[in-house]
């Protein structure tokens, strides 16, 4: 028996607000553990990068499979189940005595974040206020917070914590097991739709009225999560290989510090149109990752902080402007589907140019495969901005006049 409703439409949109931003958090969390456990194991960059993106690997997978199911059984259900394998995954991250259990913990983290992925962002939509712009400004934001804050957390829990390494994720065990008993006193907004069997066949599928705001997003999208998935998989490793400070903190703040930038960006231009918001942003990723190659050559832990804050500034803007641009066309009976591509998209951008590095850091050297991934994000970044100026263009180019008028 389902657990009728007890909170508000509006109270429900906080309560996935918060639930967003807890997942992006345990996402990030552990970053500034990657150099600790290098150093305890024995494990490479290369190593690294395998366990940062088998999370993103196996989030797609979820993506790909059950990242519509909520258009069919509903948003509560789903999310309960996936912050219960939440949950589960942050105990073996708690208990794990080598890399095997880390990389299995990260692999069911990502499992689960993806099926709540798609769920999170057509509900915030659902339940937003007609006409309000919301859903996915939190989105957005509550992605970049999410991660700033878990970085950030980490960081500190990982210098200064007597058990890192238990403390960290005890407690991101508390916060899945309340937000899964809390879940279902949400309103449900997408109830019983037949096709769920047919739902689980894996695809990335783009409903035909949205494909061309889709590919006009996409180069956004990948310069923006490539740019994140460099600091969250190497950042500790350019803090201790090339900066020389084993201060697990500054690895925490150079991640905090992009995702921060990102979510401030978010919030205080959120009134930009989406087209010059992604626009804009992908410039700043431009400056950004200009910025960070001086940074890692002198190199200059204050210059590289600075740049992470330009990179964010960019990372924000140009998602934000690109996912809203989205969620104007987007339709309800198809809006967790069309999410759900949005991030395969992104999580790809996520995961494999950081694999790609952590295959070339024993070869070429970890500086130099950092300048080569900073100069890849910025020729996306280039890419997105002649995208988003021709469709700027066409937006606000006068209609034709009808034919005899």
């Amino acid at each position: 028996m389902s657990v009728p409703p007890r909170l508000t439409r509006g109270a429900g949109f906080w309560l996935l607000g918060l639930t967003q931003l807890t997942l992006m958090a345990a996402s990030s969390a552990p970053s500034p553990l990657y150099s600790d456990y290098a150093h305890r194991w024995g494990l490479s960059a290369t190593a690294l990068t395998v366990v940062f993106a088998v999370y993103a690997v196996a989030l797609l997978a979820a993506l790909l499979v059950v990242g519509g199911l909520s258009d069919h059984l509903g948003r509560r259900p789903v999310l309960v189940a996936a912050l219960v394998g939440e949950a589960a995954a942050m105990a073996l991250l708690m208990t794990a005595g080598g890399v095997g259990q880390l990389i299995a913990g990260r692999a069911l983290q990502g499992l689960a974040t993806g099926a709540a992925t798609g769920a999170i962002s057509a509900g915030l939509i659902d339940l937003q206020h007609p006409g309000s712009k919301l859903g996915p400004l939190l989105t957005s934001s509550g992605t970049a917070v999410g991660m700033a804050l878990g970085a950030l957390a980490g960081g500190v829990l990982t210098q200064y914590a007597p058990a890192p390494h238990i403390v960290v994720f005890a407690l991101l065990v508390a916060a899945f097991l309340l937000l899964a008993a809390t879940v279902p006193l949400i309103p449900e907004t997408s109830p019983l739709h037949p096709g769920t069997r047919a739902s689980l066949r894996p695809r990335v599928a783009v409903p035909p009225a949205d494909r061309a705001a889709f590919l006009i997003a996409v180069p956004a999208f990948i310069a923006s999560w490539a740019i994140g998935g460099l600091y969250l998989s190497l950042g500790s490793s350019l803090t201790v290989d090339i900066l020389h400070t084993g201060n697990h903190v500054v690895a925490g703040l150079l991640v905090a510090l992009l995702c921060g930038a990102a979510a401030v960006a978010c919030v205080t231009l959120r009134a930009m149109a989406p087209l010059r918001m992604m626009v804009t942003g992908s410039g700043g990723l431009v400056v950004g990752a200009v910025l960070t190659l001086p940074a890692l050559l002198i190199p200059s832990m204050p210059l590289l902080l600075a740049a992470a804050v330009v990179a964010g500034f960019g990372f924000g803007l140009s998602f934000f402007g690109a996912f809203r641009m989205l969620a104007q066309t987007a339709g309800h009976a198809k809006r967790a589907q069309l999410f759900a591509s949005v991030y395969v998209v992104c999580y790809l951008a996520n995961s494999v140019p950081a694999v790609v590095a952590g295959l070339i850091v024993p070869h070429a050297g970890l500086r130099d495969t950092a300048v080569g991934y900073v100069l890849v994000v910025a020729l996306f970044a280039l890419l997105a901005i002649p995208f988003g100026v021709a469709a700027l263009r066409r937006t606000a180019a006068p209609a034709p006049a009808a034919a005899g008028a």
